[in-house]
């Protein structure tokens, strides 16, 4: 199903988090639909690199949404909200941080939902995670959206998440806040970071190609992981129909429905640097559940769409931007 442009053309549309991975490829689709895109990002992580093209077509405004009078002024004169600002990192930040996940997030996404209510916002999209599901081990899990409840997210990060979702739940039932909310798994692409620190797999291993052998090619744990990846142009265009089908803030997988493990990725990786990499495993390297990806039979149902992007056009994209990218941050003095 393409999508309504009518239903964002002149509309003024906020996105927290706008100067992240996919807030910024967020932001690029609604400027090519006509809407009037606020950007809310304290850019702890975000960066305003990844806007640049667009600083003078779009308001942006430095916030720290923790902060409640901050939510009320950047959600005024405002029709639509997308809130994907949260505090996340890859793997291993995810299970080591605590209340740095936790907090800040559940926050945010209250002072939003309250500052949406006073200031008349006609709809908001909740983007919560594939990490709020407890997955089985010895098993590749298929997540459907009613696995989600009764919750045990195995972290504070997909508690954040589940804490989001109840509250959009409760906005809508007791205030009408028309929302949505969406599951997202594994999403790649441009402007993904590309620091080993915060980076998730596809990203991580790419950089290890483009810099090896000065950067040795490591895979944690023994990379027989099952997953399965969205192109993130892909996700943005979910995003978008979520934010025109759903209203009562019912949660729908957003994913793709085509495992692979990670050595498999890897080997595309490779094949795309035309180099002779060899690959090296770290058993200590934090894994996560050993399989699982997103059951979209309501996905589908509900938007009348699947991701259009193949996994090895995704990959070529993804690669040739982040070597570009690397490049430029090597040539810098």
């Amino acid at each position: 199903m393409s999508l309504n442009r009518t239903f964002w053309e002149n509309k003024t549309i906020l996105v927290t988090g706008g100067a992240g991975f996919i807030g910024s490829n967020l932001v690029e689709k609604l400027l090519e639909l006509n809407a009037k895109v606020r950007v809310a990002d304290n850019l702890s992580r975000g960066s305003l690199d990844n806007l640049s093209k667009y600083l003078t077509k779009i308001d942006f405004r430095k916030v720290d949404l923790t902060d409640p009078q901050a939510c009320i002024e950047v959600t005024r004169d405002v029709d639509y909200v997308f809130h994907l600002a949260s505090s996340v990192g890859g793997i291993h930040y995810i299970m080591r941080e605590k209340v740095g996940n936790l907090t800040p997030s559940v926050i945010m996404t209250l002072n939003l939902l309250e500052a949406s209510v006073k200031n008349n916002i006609q709809r908001f999209l909740f983007t919560s995670s594939a990490c709020i599901y407890k997955g089985k081990e010895g098993i590749v899990n298929i997540y459907k959206e009613e696995d989600g409840y009764p919750a045990q997210p195995a972290n504070t990060y997909g508690w954040a998440k589940i804490l989001g979702e109840i509250a959009c739940k409760s906005y809508y039932e007791d205030y009408g806040l028309k929302c949505s909310v969406v599951r997202i798994f594994n999403a790649y692409g441009e402007n993904e970071n590309l620091d080993p620190k915060w980076s998730h797999v596809i990203p991580s291993l790419i950089r290890k190609a483009i810099l090896y052998p000065k950067e040795p090619f490591k895979i944690f744990g023994d990379g027989k992981q099952i997953r399965s990846f969205l192109y993130v142009k892909d996700c943005v265009e979910g995003l978008l129909l979520a934010m025109e089908k759903i209203e009562n803030a019912d949660i729908i997988n957003l994913g793709n429905d085509e495992p692979i493990s990670i050595i498999e990725i890897a080997h595309k990786i490779i094949q795309l640097s035309k180099k002779e990499i060899k690959i090296e495993f770290d058993p200590k390297g934090t894994v996560g559940v050993h399989g699982y990806y997103a059951d979209t039979t309501k996905m589908q149902k509900i938007l009348g769409w699947r991701p259009k992007t193949k996994l090895d056009e995704g990959l070529k994209r993804t690669f040739e931007w982040a070597k570009k990218k690397l490049l430029e941050k090597s040539a810098t003095p």
